[in-house]
């Protein structure tokens, strides 16, 4: 039988096919490679679990749904983050950036998110090993902060950088919902008078085409984006967005100036001072929507700042979480969270 371009005389050679050049290599589900291969699905993940694996061996399989570790795969620059493996129950992932999301990559997976928690069982990991870390990258949670500074003493914390760009992004849209809202219910009073006066409701058109309302909601996306990288229509509806409404004008115009300082700053100390002179700017506005946004930098602002020393971010995280979630959809929902980690252990551990 010919199978992935090579020829297989027996069944044991069938089965080595799948076993190492495909299931213990590859996030593929055994029922999607089954279909790929016209087999029957059900039987080689049975055969897979049961005589082809060493999943009823694995020496973590006890506790594999609490937690897993692998020491041999600790380095000096660590990214820390967390994940839903099954009806929203959230683990704690620890992996190695300098595997860049490839085999050795994953060292600690831990259910929940509890810093006491995760921190007892990271204590397993050596403590020579543990104080050798020099740098981790994490979001803005309390919680992943606890966890590093405990575990991970004589590490360097760095926020990242998208995180805290994501907030200034999230107030700026809020600003714009609030206006969207406020349109929404002038037009509903505007409404309910036409047909007080009995005449036919006509809603006001702007240059574009727009209707309030949709001028508001058409310009999500725009906010998001750089003045350079918008279409010409887009151009056109933020020139009529920022005409009427110069507040959104001005809360855009700090997340970008904020994205300038993360893009082009390459020392710490003058992006200390960039950031100092755009946090006196965001206070000086008086956006109520930028107040979280002010408190949170302020409460980060050292692990903000060592972003600028390496520009290390927690990308390897997140797409080391993409590329779980894209196997999780292979298996169309874990139900057997501990094979799903013996599987995810293989390939990336």
């Amino acid at each position: 039988m010919e199978l992935g371009g090579k020829r297989y005389a027996d069944d044991r050679g069938i089965r080595a096919f799948f076993k190492t050049e495909r299931l213990d290599s590859s996030p593929v589900s055994c029922k999607s490679l089954a279909e790929n291969f016209h087999v029957n699905g059900k039987n080689l993940e049975h055969q897979y679990v049961f005589h082809l694996s060493s999943f009823l061996d694995w020496p973590q399989r006890p506790h594999a749904k609490d937690w897993i570790l692998f020491p041999e795969n600790l380095g000096t620059h660590l990214s820390i983050d967390e994940t839903a493996l099954s009806q929203g129950e959230l683990y704690t992932i620890l992996t190695n950036k300098s595997a860049k999301g490839k085999k050795g990559a994953l060292v600690a997976m831990i259910k929940g998110t509890d810093s006491e928690t995760v921190n007892t069982i990271l204590r397993n990991l050596p403590a020579n090993k543990r104080n050798k870390v020099e740098e981790v990258t994490l979001d803005m949670a309390a919680s992943m902060e606890k966890i590093v500074r405990r575990s991970f003493p004589k590490a360097q914390l760095v926020t990242d950088r998208f995180h805290v760009q994501k907030l200034v992004y999230d107030a700026v849209q809020e600003m714009r919902i609030s206006h969207r809202w406020d349109a929404i219910e002038q037009e509903n009073k505007e409404i309910e008078l036409s047909r007080e006066c009995k005449k036919a409701f006509v809603p006001h058109k702007l240059e574009n085409g727009d209707i309030e309302k949709q001028l508001l909601a058409r310009s999500r996306y725009l906010l998001f984006k750089g003045e350079d990288k918008w279409t010409v229509s887009q151009a056109h509806r933020a020139e009529i967005l920022f005409q009427r409404y110069p507040d959104l004008e001005k809360a855009y115009k700090l997340s970008r100036s904020l994205a300038r300082i993360y893009q082009t700053s390459k020392i710490k100390g003058i992006a200390f001072t960039k950031l100092a002179h755009w946090y006196n700017e965001v206070e000086d506005a008086g956006f109520k929507s930028f107040n979280t946004v002010s408190r949170t930098i302020q409460n980060h602002y050292t692990s903000i700042l060592n972003f600028f020393e390496n520009r290390s971010t927690n990308a390897s995280a997140e797409s080391f979480n993409a590329k779980i979630k894209a196997f999780r959809t292979q298996f169309r929902g874990v139900t057997n969270i501990e094979f799903f980690l013996f599987r995810l252990s293989n390939i990336y551990a």
